[in-house]
């Protein structure tokens, strides 16, 4: 038998209004009356309405998560970190997959607005001008992860100043013919911010840039395997290789092995994210680590400063990054 809020009421010997008071929490209520109330709710396993309860409050207590790949290591554990915080303030979340595909995009926008969120977290390091005009002029408060857009807040890191050490940590080390697999060149974070750390680094030590040494990648393992196997078909294959993420930095690596190269004695591979697999592959990557799990967490709290109208502080977040050193370089 499905039970209402009149049943609770009767239930327990108090008015409607009360009840409601008990489960939206918007007015004091007594300690004695309110546990009388929970003990209603529980005996008869009362469900309010979420969605009538929502237009009454004015809010879902829900947030959605837009990624561009799911099964990319690397947003599975900045979500946990969103998941967490918003575990915390008692959020449920809307979790859509993107596939780097602007049209999705704006139908998960659409969508996820017409289901009254009260808040978004978008991952991704392009915000396409349409999508960014649709977020600005809705009243859903915008948190993005990784990218950056005007008059939305954000959670990065410095992508240019990290792929330049990690070009330097391969020139350091006596490599004077570095390639680099970069992601795609419509990103203006992961793909191009990157591909120009790489060049920073190269001519700051006074090496020529060889076009040939670069190649685009799109991020998943195959793009790295195929990628590795184009420079090393060059007539002279580079000592070392940047790859600006760490699946396509295995790819990258079971490509090399297989044309007969050793790692790194024969070329050294450096990787992007510090996924958990990087560490238990072999020979293990060298990466830059990225904060994921923080990533996640930071954006979501941000996010609930601006729902509950705190102060935030600074809207742009820039976070640490760490070299890590391992068997591949």
């Amino acid at each position: 038998m499905k039970f209402n809020i009149k049943d609770v009421a009767r239930k327990a010997g108090v008015s409607i209004s009360t009840v409601s008071r008990v489960i939206n929490n918007s007015k004091p209520v007594k300690p004695k009356t309110k546990d009388k109330v929970l003990d209603a709710i529980e005996e008869l396993g009362y469900r309010p309405n979420a969605i009538a309860r929502s237009l009454k409050i004015k809010h879902t207590q829900s947030i959605g998560i837009m990624t561009p790949d799911i099964a990319n290591q690397f947003y599975p554990e900045v979500v946990r970190g969103i998941e967490d915080v918003a575990n915390m303030y008692e959020y449920t979340i809307f979790l859509c997959n993107t596939d780097l595909n602007e049209e999705k995009e704006l139908q998960y926008f659409a969508e996820l607005e017409e289901k009254q969120i009260d808040g978004l977290i978008f991952m991704g390091n392009h915000v396409s001008e349409e999508l960014r005009n649709e977020m600005i002029s809705s009243d859903i408060p915008v948190v993005l992860i990784g990218g950056k857009a005007a008059d939305l807040p954000s959670v990065t890191i410095n992508n240019e100043k990290a792929a330049k050490e990690a070009v330097e940590f391969l020139l350091n080390r006596g490599h004077h013919r570095v390639g680099v697999i970069t992601g795609k060149m419509k990103d203006p974070m992961m793909g191009q911010a990157r591909l120009k750390g790489y060049r920073r680094a190269m001519e700051e030590k006074g090496m020529q840039v060889q076009e040939e040494l670069i190649v685009e990648g799109g991020y998943r393992y195959k793009s790295g395997y195929e990628g590795a196997k184009t420079l090393m078909a060059l007539p002279e294959p580079p000592t070392a290789v940047f790859v600006c993420s760490d699946e396509m930095a295995i790819g990258a690596s079971r490509a090399i092995l297989e044309d007969g190269f050793k790692i790194p004695e024969d070329v050294a591979i450096m990787g992007f994210d510090n996924v958990d697999i990087s560490g238990k592959v072999y020979p293990s990557l060298s990466t830059i680590g990225q904060p994921m799990y923080e990533m996640g967490a930071i954006a979501m709290r941000l996010l609930t400063k601006i729902l509950q109208h705190e102060s935030i502080g600074a809207s742009d977040v820039v976070l640490d990054y760490e070299v890590i050193e391992r068997e591949s370089t």
